[in-house]
């Protein structure tokens, strides 16, 4: 509390905050305004029952249910920066530019990803579009209004992704982050009320354990986020000259969730892959697409095959993207660089084969609480039968792993300006 009190107190970090709160409300504007020639009614009955493209609209910013200018949010951009690490394992060139370059070469990489954006976000506005016609959900435009409103969008998704790094020019958090985290919280007052409203006075204690699972989970992902398995390191002694240097103690901290929710858009790219196709064969033969179409759908709906597979898909993109992300070698030699190595462990190959070790075996638990947030809402709506009760893993760990980005941003503004008094 005392914490929170000093941000408006300090009028440089307040400062900040109302920036970025008036950001996020030009944002919240944005996505109120739609596309022309949009039906609300349909579009609203259409989303009430795809629980996937519900799922979509959280990384929309809750612009994809109401087909805003900025319906696709920072979708296109999060898949671009994906593409681009996916790049680093192919091409040499672009895992020195991103690893060891520095900033710069960091800058570098994100222009890039900046750049495939727009590409991509004109195939996904079209690719949606065309599947929300093919389900009767808005007409069939014409050219001339097709192509204008797939570049609004596209201009929408560069202006979400704009106000964005506005944002995190603040540093008080990642503005991506925030842009998603908006819409999460903008859909909070309708789902209480929808809950609310169909309160049957009978399952009071459907209505209590769902609350008390909600409170386990939400302490479940805090641990999850947080968790870390502290790995002792020890560097060797070095004379130089009349000094002694090294022979510290330290700890390298390996992450129990280290792809963060990125398995998670892994996982529904790979979902929404089948459908994209589907409308691409109407193209070709508009019976063929009928039928694909019909199977997509019979997947999809089906929640014992979509929840088995949703699972293993966040699985397996667990431990990939942690392959992607954390490489045993290259820690190994950089702290054999160092001096540095761990107790009881060779340095080179012997620490490598230690460190993949960990890594595996605190993947798997991070893979498997990962999974099970994945599948959560059809679980829930299983076991209590009751549709309205929808528990987001995949929300809840977005708003507390930007919660807690926010407090560490908050705090350590606040510990450089308590040691600028002391100077």
């Amino acid at each position: 509390m005392n914490k929170f009190l000093q941000i408006f107190k300090v009028k440089d970090l307040r400062d900040k905050i109302l920036i970025v709160a008036g950001l996020l409300i030009v944002y919240r504007l944005f996505a109120a305004i739609p596309i022309p020639g949009v039906d609300a009614a349909r579009l609203q009955n259409y989303f009430n029952s795809n629980q996937f493209l519900g799922f979509l609209n959280f990384f929309s910013g809750g612009g994809l249910s109401n087909l805003s200018i900025v319906m696709l949010g920072v979708g296109p951009y999060i898949t671009a920066t994906i593409i681009m690490q996916l790049l680093t394992i192919i091409f040499p060139k672009f895992k020195e530019m991103y690893y060891e370059e520095g900033a710069r070469g960091q800058a570098k990489f994100n222009q890039y990803s900046r750049l495939i954006t727009v590409p991509l976000a004109v195939v996904q506005a079209y690719g949606f579009l065309t599947l929300l016609i093919s389900q009767n959900v808005i007409d069939r435009p014409d050219l001339f209004s097709m192509i204008r409103n797939v570049l609004v969008i596209t201009a929408g998704s560069m202006l979400a992704l704009w106000l964005g790094e506005l944002i995190s020019e603040q540093k008080v958090g990642n503005g991506i982050s925030f842009i998603i985290l908006a819409g999460i919280v903008a859909r909070l007052p309708s789902s209480i009320g929808l809950a609310l409203a169909s309160y049957t006075p009978g399952l009071l204690t459907t209505y209590l354990g769902f609350i008390i699972i909600a409170v386990l989970l939400v302490a479940g992902v805090v641990y999850l986020n947080e968790g870390e398995r502290k790995i002792p390191v020890a560097y060797a002694r070095r004379v130089r000259g009349m000094k002694m240097y090294g022979g510290a103690q330290s700890y390298l901290p390996l992450k129990v969730n280290q792809a963060g929710m990125i398995p998670l858009i892994f996982a529904i790219s790979v979902l929404l892959f089948p459908q994209f196709i589907a409308q691409a064969t109407s193209l070709i033969s508009p019976s063929l697409a009928l039928k694909v179409n019909g199977l997509v759908a019979g997947f999809l709906n089906n929640q014992l095959y979509y929840g088995i597979f949703y699972f293993a898909l966040v699985f397996i993109f667990t431990y990939f993207y942690t392959a992607i992300t954390f490489n045993p070698e290259e820690v190994s030699r950089n702290l054999q660089k160092g001096g540095g190595f761990v107790p009881g462990i060779r340095p080179g190959e012997a620490t490598t084969e230690f460190f993949s070790g960990i890594v595996n075996r605190i993947t798997f638990w991070g893979a498997m609480f990962l999974g099970l947030i994945a599948v959560l809402p059809l679980l829930v709506q299983r076991l209590t039968g009751v549709q309205v009760l929808n528990i987001s893993g995949t929300a809840l760990l977005i708003v507390v792993a930007v919660a807690l980005e926010i407090m560490r941003a908050v705090d350590s503004q606040l510990t450089v300006r308590e040691y600028e008094g002391i100077e």
